[in-house]
This record gives C-alpha cells, sequence and structure tokens, in this order.
C-alpha cells in the first residue's frame, strides 16, 4: 500500500488537482466544523485543488448543505460541488422503473427534492401501488416509515416483487452529541421484516465516486473519509487515494484491523497534516518505525520500541506493521497503547 516508501518530502496533497471530502466526521459533526477542518480545506483550495464533497447523508438536498458550508465558512461552495447519495440512486431508479413512476420514500427532503427533479412521484404509502422503494437517512424516519416500505417489498423482487434502492448503509452517523444509528440500521430493521437485501448507492459503491469525478474533472483526486467500510474502500474499488481522519467513526484500532480492501493511503490525525509532509515508513529488520516511532513484531506480540512524540506516527508504525506481515489483527497481541486514543472526535 501507499504507506510505503513515501519520500519524506512530499504532503497528501503533493499532485493532487481534486479534493473530495466526506462531510460527516470530516468537515463537521452535527451542525458544528470540526476543529482545523475548515482552515485545512480553504488553504487547499487556495493553492489550487477543487474541492468537491461526497456524502452519504440523504437527508438535505445539495443546496442546503452548500449553504450549511458557506456558513461554516468555506465561503466558495456551490450546490454542484456536493454529490449526494440521493443523486446516486436515481442512476440506479432510472434504470429499473419506467420515468414518472411513482416511488414510496423513506427519507427527508434531500431524497424527496431528487426524486421529483428526475421526474418520478413520490409517496409516502404502501397503497398507492409504488413502482420501487428509495430508502435514505432522515433523523424523523420512524416506525410508520419502516412499515410502509416493507409492506410494499413483502413480495420478492424475482417473485414479481418490486425493486428496493438505499441511498447508502452506513451502521452509524456522527453527531454533536455523539455517535448515533445510520441509515443502515434503519434499512436493516425492513431487511428484518422482509427478508430482502437494498441495492445500495452510495459509499462504498462505485458510481458516486464516478459522479464526482466526471462532475470535477479529476485527473488526480483524494479522498477524504472518517470510514473505513464506505469512505476508504469505496475510494480503493474507484481508484482513488485516500486519507483517513480520525476525527469521526473509525479509531485506531480499526486502523490496525483493516483488511486489504479498505486501507487508506495517507492516516491524519485531522486536516492540518494535509499540508505537513507525510513520513516515510522505514523498515529495518523486524522494526518498522514512522519517525521517531516504532514498533517491532515477534511472533505473535507486537512491541512498542519506541512511542514516539506523536500518537499519530505510532499508529502509522504499528498499522504498516501488521498490514505487511499478511497476518489479521487477531492473530496478535497488541498492547493496549498502540490503539489508544488521544485523538479528537465528536
Amino acid at each position: 500500500m501507499a504507506l510505503f516508501g513515501r519520500r519524506a518530502s512530499r504532503t497528501p496533497l503533493d499532485g493532487v488537482d481534486a479534493v473530495l471530502a466526506d462531510l460527516d466526521g470530516v468537515v463537521y459533526a452535527g451542525p458544528g466544523a470540526l476543529p482545523h477542518a475548515i482552515e485545512s480545506l480553504n488553504a487547499a483550495a487556495t493553492r489550487g485543488r477543487r474541492l468537491g464533497y461526497i456524502t452519504n447523508n440523504a437527508s438535505r438536498r445539495d443546496a442546503v448543505v452548500a449553504e450549511h458550508l458557506r456558513d461554516l465558512g468555506l465561503v466558495a461552495t456551490r450546490p454542484e460541488d456536493v454529490v449526494t447519495s440521493p443523486q446516486a440512486a436515481m442512476r440506479l431508479l432510472r434504470e429499473r422503473v419506467p420515468a414518472g413512476a411513482t416511488i414510496l420514500v423513506v427519507g427527508g427532503d434531500g431524497l424527496v427534492f431528487e426524486i421529483e427533479k428526475a421526474g418520478f412521484v413520490v409517496t409516502r404509502s404502501a397503497d398507492d401501488a409504488p413502482a420501487a422503494v428509495v430508502q435514505g437517512f432522515a433523523p424523523h424516519v420512524g416506525w410508520e416509515h419502516l412499515a410502509e416500505a416493507s409492506y410494499a417489498l413483502a413480495t420478492p423482487e424475482d417473485e414479481g416483487g418490486i425493486p428496493w434502492i438505499a441511498t447508502n448503509t452506513d451502521w452509524t452517523i456522527p453527531q454533536a452529541r455523539g455517535i448515533a444509528p445510520g441509515n443502515g440500521t434503519l434499512v436493516s430493521a425492513v431487511h428484518t421484516a422482509v427478508g430482502r437485501l437494498a441495492v445500495v448507492a452510495g459509499k462504498p459503491e462505485r458510481p458516486i465516486f464516478d459522479e464526482a469525478v466526471a462532475r470535477f474533472g479529476a485527473r488526480h483526486p483524494l479522498f477524504i473519509g472518517d470510514r473505513l467500510d464506505t469512505d476508504i474502500a469505496g475510494a480503493q474499488t474507484a481508484g482513488i487515494d485516500s486519507a483517513l481522519v480520525l476525527t469521526g467513526i473509525d479509531r485506531p484500532k480499526h486502523v490496525l484491523a483493516a483488511p486489504p480492501t479498505s486501507r487508506p493511503t495517507y492516516i491524519l490525525a485531522d486536516l492540518r497534516e494535509l499540508h505537513e509532509e507525510y513520513p516515510e515508513t522505514v523498515v529495518r529488520g523486524e522494526v518498522t518505525s514512522v519517525r521517531d516511532a516504532a514498533v517491532r513484531i515477534d511472533g505473535a506480540d507486537i512491541h512498542i520500541v519506541a512511542a514516539g512524540t506523536r500518537p499519530i506516527d505510532l499508529v502509522r508504525a504499528g498499522a504498516a506493521a501488521i498490514w505487511a506481515s499478511g497476518r489479521a489483527i487477531y492473530g496478535f497481541r497488541v498492547p493496549e497503547q498502540l490503539y489508544a486514543d488521544p485523538f479528537h472526535r465528536p
């Protein structure tokens, strides 16, 4: 992976023409900006990088998200700079149902807006014989909405039932007060009732990344996310370099355990490190080091040779050593200090 052999003189932004950022857990948590996010992204734009935002959150339309970002200080943000999972869901919907069909919507204004903009008719009731169900996150979604979806999806699609599209299946969503259930938990509730699986439009599926790359004309984009299973896995599938920032969902212990399909190019404590030299990973014998942090693997034991002065470098060294071993994390005895979590999170 790209953690190995990076020259110390390079920053994560070197050679990048477009920065594509997730929102929840990267730019903000709830209504408020995360520390250092706004100034770091503005600095990237000032230095010639196009800024775009990719979000699985289907509760708000792109114009509302853009206004929120402008209020936070990303003053040049336009609606077209925001790529949403409902927009990706419309691609899938057009392939599956006739134009102008009635669609049962579970979700909020962002999803309703995109469905109506695409020429479909919105209903909230299974009694209206919908041609498909599209499900996205909104804070107000409750039992009645999930029940209507379940009624509409009672017949399996291969037995003549209607399609079911989920904007995303994120299990959690960062909020100002902490971590809350995401759309994946709501989709799972319907799945439990009907025994069917939804087709997923957003991350980690590739269409939402392809839409962003095409929209911004990016040749060498960098995607920034806070989740390995959606953000980083999706970027990897799309062939895009990625940075995992530890200001949202996934923590150091998740980084150490990341499978090959969801390992980031860069690991960042916060977005200031976009502009800092990214340290080289050095392997000498059994010791893997990043700056003054070093670890050693001895059979099933991982030893911290030096904790170093920056906790993020110890995480980087530990991840590099474990990933290079080709062994899963459960095959090791890991010292608690290696997955300590002094990093900011909501």
